[in-house]
């Protein structure tokens, strides 16, 4: 399984997860965001971090480490990343550290040179979550990474029962469904995608309205194809439509190329492609549907945008947090109402080059017709 891009995906959708695992509550998630940083040395990545929003020196920020095979070097890494990172950034926050282990048997702690360092580390052992735990819908699904092959199914379908009645807002319970979904395709790759939709009870569900409307993103239908079955032209095209939802969902391009096995060339050139779709819709939402938009929340993407360099996937991130908020349910549906379309004639793109010999898109859009478009010069 890949584990770290269903974890990581997990936390980015749902960030009181993390908070909760760590027996903090829950509505801290609203005081952070869930992000990557690149330090410049050595290529290193800081793939979860949890970074709060607020001025407040006595509020931490979180290094996230997910761990399912054992590595005697995992902590010379964490500790090297991370006080590389305090070196450039020099963030005015303490920090803690935190590592999801399956079980104790797969750490490898090396106390002789990190002892001291471990009162500022949390490590959580999926293992020994307790049943107290059950109430939460997003630590079961936690729970279900590690699951048994024979009895996961069973679990799964009690965990889409309980995101059923506890989950109100139907984006968030239809994106809660598919990641159960997801991790049960992971664990039972020998299942059809039919197979696994039956075993789960989720045929009928796939017909009621709430989730047709949903297809309609072209993002939801052929999820997991590309992970069980079809030709390599289906699996391609599988994957290369999963590659925005998992963009959404704050995953690096390191992480993509590991969860769907794809050259991370490959993906660094997809994701710059669908960054570029991502924008386009969102400036003909801003050019033709602009009563989605009120006085402030054109002044609010004023602001966000200003500061932003001009690089697609920079702008990209910004709008797609923008739209994750609440407050901004109908525009967030709107923009992948018109999104789907052109991820459709991208794929579609994609499909007819070769692989070998693929080169960066001529991009369209930029910072600049953005801002455009959030101001009204361009508005029909």
């Amino acid at each position: 399984m890949k584990t770290d891009t269903i974890f990581y995906s997990l936390f980015q959708e749902f960030p009181s997860i993390f908070f909760e695992l760590i027996n903090q509550s829950p509505e801290q998630a609203a005081s952070y965001q869930f992000t990557s940083r690149e330090i410049k040395q050595l290529a290193f990545r800081l793939d979860g971090l949890f970074f709060p929003t607020h001025e407040n020196a006595e509020t931490p920020f979180y290094v996230v480490e997910v761990q399912f095979q054992p590595d005697t070097d995992l902590y010379y890494r964490i500790f090297a990343e991370l006080f590389l990172y305090l070196r450039q950034d020099k963030p005015t926050y303490p920090w803690r550290v935190v590592v999801i282990y399956p079980s104790r048997r797969i750490e490898r702690e090396q106390p002789l040179q990190f002892k001291e360092l471990f009162s500022r580390v949390t490590r959580i052992y999926l293992d020994e979550l307790g049943d107290e735990a059950s109430a939460s819908v997003g630590v079961n699904i936690v729970k279900l990474v590690i699951e048994r092959e024979q009895t996961a199914p069973e679990q799964a379908r009690r965990l889409i029962e309980q995101a059923q009645v506890q989950i109100t807002d139907e984006t968030t319970k239809q994106n809660l469904i598919d990641l159960i979904e997801t991790i049960i395709v992971y664990k039972l790759p020998q299942k059809s995608r039919e197979e696994i939709q039956a075993m789960l009870g989720l045929s009928d569900l796939r017909n009621t309205k709430v989730y047709q409307e949903a297809k309609q993103e072209g993002l939801i239908e052929g999820k997991q194809e590309g992970l069980v079955e079809g030709e390599q032209r289906g699996k391609l095209k599988a994957k290369l439509e999963t590659i925005p939802r998992m963009m959404q969902l704050g995953a690096s391009v390191e992480m993509i190329a590991e969860g769907l096995d794809l050259p991370l060339n490959v993906v660094q050139l997809a994701t710059q492609s669908f960054s570029e779709d991502n924008i386009a819709a969102f400036i003909e939402l801003l050019n033709h549907r602009r009563s989605l938009f009120s006085a402030q929340d054109l002044g609010e993407l004023a602001e966000l945008i200003k500061p932003l360099p001009d690089q697609i996937e920079a702008l990209s991130d910004a709008i797609a947090q923008w739209c994750k908020q609440d407050a901004h349910s109908l525009q967030r549906q709107a923009w992948r109402d018109c999104l789907s379309g052109k991820v459709a004639a991208t794929v579609e793109e994609w499909l007819a080059q070769n692989l070998e010999t693929l080169e960066t898109f001529e991009l369209s859009v930029n910072k600049a017709i953005l801002q455009q478009a959030i101001s009204g010069e361009n508005s029909n």
